[in-house]
């Protein structure tokens, strides 16, 4: 039984897909014009987690993720210039060179956090025509209208505009930022197809029955989730922040087009803050994978620190926090190489549970290092810390059984450090002990003088 809430609070309980043969997924990706940040990247691994989960409870799953590579405006409510066009021009280069740039960087950040592949990663500029169809399927019916800069979607003509965020459409729009553009009917209108400027030649533009221009960044996600998993599919996931906005239009507009659900089920993670506050450029805390690789850190403590928060709560980013995380995996990876590996395991009864209810992470760790601290045998602990690190992802299987060879030089250092702190001579042993980190060693203390050497990666 899969427990799991969305943020309407709605369950699902004894999950039975739509289709048996797939779980359909679509999961909100990258926009390509600047690097994924740390908020960013707790996204993709809840979307990551879950998947896992899924295919540990023998869901089959069709994950899709968008990579969005133009439409998506500065203002997110269609004010502005395109995010991908504006950084493209500040940095001289095209907004193509960008956007490719920049999905190569995400697609090795997915494998630096050990985040699995989806099964399909659509860009929005690949899918063009697909978007166009879905404007002229609502235009044909009475959704849309034109002004000066677009083809825009009336969500007062969609009665239950609001139902996924829990506002009416009269709430919405009193609670709506001035709106900039003064032709739209109404201030929670938006754009399906914006118009290029008339004195511009843009990178990325496209012809239209409307006109030569670009897509909004909402029609993107419901053209492409269409064309790959059909209208309804099982899960949409996302951020907190699309809410409101972003996930509020897609639902509005796919099911205006076509007079069905989306989805079954919506899955939101909440934010990161940095230091207690939201991350963002303004802020200059918008820290990035590249940040916590220049400390030194390994990316998989990252994962770790995300997994040890449930994925509905705000999770504080700290440097100290992430330290703390990256002592734990080095403690487990330290006892993962004493086990033997074992392959075969039945699944252990209170982690499946714990990742059954609401996929809850921490409970799944706390599991992990019971079985660890247990006296069931070797053999046992090995095959089952294999058997919950698919779900975990911390790449345990890597280090699981192998016996690394320590240096002479490092093996000395240590025993010189061991008979420095028999003496209390604590500031030679602190030197040494940075002379070892600093050669890649990391020196752990245990009774009566002894001392285990693992390598610090």
């Amino acid at each position: 039984m899969l427990r799991v809430w969305n943020t309407l609070g709605r369950a699902l309980q004894d999950f039975v897909p739509l289709n048996e043969k797939k779980v359909g997924l679509y999961t909100c990706g990258p926009t390509v014009y600047n690097p994924v940040t740390l908020g960013n990247w707790r996204a993709f691994l809840f979307d990551d987690v879950l998947v896992r989960t899924l295919r540990e409870l023998k869901y089959p799953v069709m994950w899709v993720m968008n990579i969005t590579d133009v439409g998506h405006l500065v203002g997110d409510v269609d004010e502005g210039e395109d995010k991908v066009a504006r950084e493209a021009a500040k940095r001289g280069i095209s907004s193509w060179d960008l956007a490719r740039g920049l999905e190569a960087e995400f697609l090795k950040g997915m494998d630096d956090l050990h985040i699995l592949r989806p099964d399909v990663l659509p860009r929005a500029t690949d899918h063009i025509q697909e978007q166009i169809d879905l404007v002229k399927e609502l235009e044909s019916k009475g959704f849309t209208y034109q002004i000066s800069d677009g083809i825009y979607f009336d969500t007062s003509k969609f009665a239950s505009y609001g139902s996924l965020s829990g506002q009416k459409l009269e709430e919405k729009a009193a609670g709506a930022r001035v709106t900039v553009n003064p032709e739209k009917k109404n201030p929670t209108d938006f754009a399906l197809w914006k118009f290029s400027p008339a004195d511009t030649r843009r990178d990325m533009e496209w012809e239209s029955p409307w006109g030569k221009g670009f897509p909004g960044w909402h029609i993107e996600c419901s053209a492409m989730s269409a064309k790959y998993l059909g209208q309804p599919f099982d899960i949409h996931c996302g951020g907190v922040d699309h809410i409101a906005v972003h996930h509020e239009n897609e639902m509005a507009q796919s099911e205006a087009a076509f007079d069905k659900p989306l989805a079954t089920y919506w899955l939101h993670n909440e934010f990161l803050l940095v230091d207690g506050r939201r991350m963002g450029k303004s802020e200059g805390n918008a820290y990035t994978l590249d940040d916590v690789i220049a400390k030194g850190f390994d990316p998989l403590a990252f994962r770790y620190l995300c997994l040890g928060t449930h994925y509905r709560q705000k999770l504080n980013f700290t440097w100290e926090g992430l330290e703390g995380a990256t002592n734990a995996l080095k403690n487990l990876q330290t006892i993962a190489r004493k086990l033997p590996v074992t392959h075969h395991s039945a699944p252990i009864t209170r982690f499946v549970e714990s990742l059954e209810d609401d996929l809850n992470t921490p409970q799944a760790l706390a599991v992990m290092w019971d079985v660890l601290k247990s006296d069931i045998s070797d053999e046992e602990k090995g095959a089952m810390v294999l058997n919950m690190d698919q779900v975990l992802g911390l790449g345990l299987k890597d280090v699981i059984g192998k016996t690394v060879e320590v240096p002479d030089e490092i093996r000395r250092l240590a025993e010189e450090r061991s008979i420095a702190r028999g003496a209390k001579d604590w500031a030679k042993a602190d030197a040494l002990r940075e002379q070892i980190e600093k050669m890649g060693w990391r020196v752990e203390d245990r009774n009566r003088g002894d001392f285990d050497l693992t390598p610090s990666s």
